[in-house]
């Protein structure tokens, strides 16, 4: 039988979803992406802010259309929509069959096969579980680079999110199947390794008692094949010496940093439940750019939180302008149901959020433009995505872009290059977020 997987939201879920499909290619079923071909449809769905809420339920009901049809005789929803909102969807969309928690994925073939023979069974498990099947993954991010889920759920508990509520508490990832499952990648042709999880920073202390994230990258550089070890998710207070050393001292970690921040004003900080100051964000920050000169950093911001008044947010502007972020992206604050943050009442009005939004991108596009004008002259190692055959020309990524985030290298050169090639690129030219280059 056919099955056509969806995966929404972040990379994450799509970690999750990799597993799955693994989880299916083992059980004998065909994958397509052809919806109008598949015998089974499984949507792994987000609601992390109301956007992607809004995102999955419209897939849904998209994919239930092909039950009219007559060919579809399994509509499965899984993932943080299916684990918070069980009820609601199945009231409401009654053609969904069955659903898989975010901490049942492990359990999809069956819900599968439980369909297929007339007894739906749904599962979802206590919150406090962590599923680790024996299974390969299948790796959907063109084999050269992958991300490594190091660890699943959050004990932070910002006042804005819900992510507990869908995922748990922190629980870490053995280290010894994260290393197994690199080695895997590896052996599939990965050559970046981009480490996720609500938060990367903690990882290991539920396991081994302490902060074990340096240990962990030292094992996965060891992994022949590997040349590109990237962090996401580093909260600021959790950013201490041993790993800032480490970018010195391990010469396969990008010095790439992606580091939520989320505002600046020290009272919205503090309601937002964050555990930093400005003062202390600003010293990190001025710590991290004298010992890694190089280092590109990356944040993001919320803006519009309840209670933010104008002068918060030219605080935060302030920020931004004097922070010079490398990479930054900026969202509207989303009310999210049973947060304490959505039950304020001092909510700011939506058109005033996308105002302040749109003024902070403004803002971040003259910095980001700034500073992709003085790449020009570099000579940067590239990591080759593809090439653009009509225009003749090669794309790529630098250590200082992330992939789907942050911006390209366009590069010519004679060779025919493959995707996961590194090549030196000398950049010509800086056109908006992009760079222009050629092989040195």
């Amino acid at each position: 039988m056919n099955v056509c997987f969806i995966s929404l939201g972040c990379d994450k879920n799509l970690v999750d979803s990799e597993i799955m499909l693994g989880l299916l290619r083992d059980a004998g079923y065909f994958l397509t992406n052809d919806e109008a071909e598949a015998d089974i449809i499984v949507i792994n769905t987000c609601c992390f802010i109301h956007d992607a809420k809004q995102e999955s339920i419209d897939t849904i009901l998209e994919m239930a259309e092909y039950k009219k049809a007559g060919r579809l005789k399994a509509l499965i929803v899984a993932g943080c929509l299916a684990e918070r909102y069980k009820e609601e969807i199945a009231a409401e969309i009654p053609e969904v069959d069955a659903m898989v928690g975010t901490t049942g994925f492990d359990e999809v073939v069956r819900v599968i096969e439980s369909v297929l023979a007339g007894r739906a069974q749904s599962v979802f498990r206590s919150l406090d579980a962590l599923p680790l099947p024996d299974t390969k993954r299948v790796n959907t991010t063109g084999g050269y680079t992958a991300y490594l889920k190091i660890a699943e759920g959050c004990n932070k508990h910002c006042t804005y999110c819900a992510i507990p509520k869908m995922r748990g508490e922190y629980r870490s990832i053995p280290m010894e199947r994260l290393v197994s499952e690199a080695e895997f990648l590896a052996e599939g042709g990965c050559r970046e390794l981009i480490l996720v999880a609500q938060e990367t920073t903690v990882y290991g202390i539920d396991l081994y008692g302490k902060k074990s994230l340096p240990a962990l990258i030292g094992h996965l550089a060891a992994i022949p094949g590997i040349v590109w070890i990237r962090l996401l998710y580093c909260y600021p207070e959790e950013i201490d010496k041993e790993l800032i050393e480490l970018f010195l001292t391990q010469p396969k970690l990008c010095h790439y940093l992606d580091m939520p921040i989320q505002h600046a004003a020290d009272h919205i900080l503090q309601e937002m439940g964050r555990r930093t100051s400005r003062k202390e964000l600003e010293n990190l920050i001025a710590d991290l750019r004298g010992k890694v000169p190089d280092i590109t950093l990356r944040t993001t911001l919320i803006t519009g939180f309840p209670g933010e008044t104008q002068e918060d947010h030219e605080c935060l502007k302030d920020f931004v302008e004097k922070m010079r972020f490398d990479r930054l992206g900026v969202f509207t604050y989303s009310k999210e149901e049973g947060t304490p943050a959505a039950r304020r009442k001092d909510q700011v009005l939506k058109k005033v959020k996308v105002k302040r939004q749109k003024e902070l991108m403004r803002l971040q596009q003259q910095i980001a433009f700034e500073n992709a004008g003085r790449m020009v002259g570099r000579i940067l190692p590239v990591m080759v995505e593809g090439k653009l055959v009509e225009e003749d020309v090669f794309l790529g990524r630098s250590y200082m872009d992330a992939p789907k985030v942050d911006g390209y290298i366009f590069f010519y050169g004679q060779d025919d290059y493959i995707s996961g090639d590194l090549v030196e690129v000398e950049i010509m030219e800086a056109k908006g977020y992009d760079l222009i280059g050629r092989v040195k």
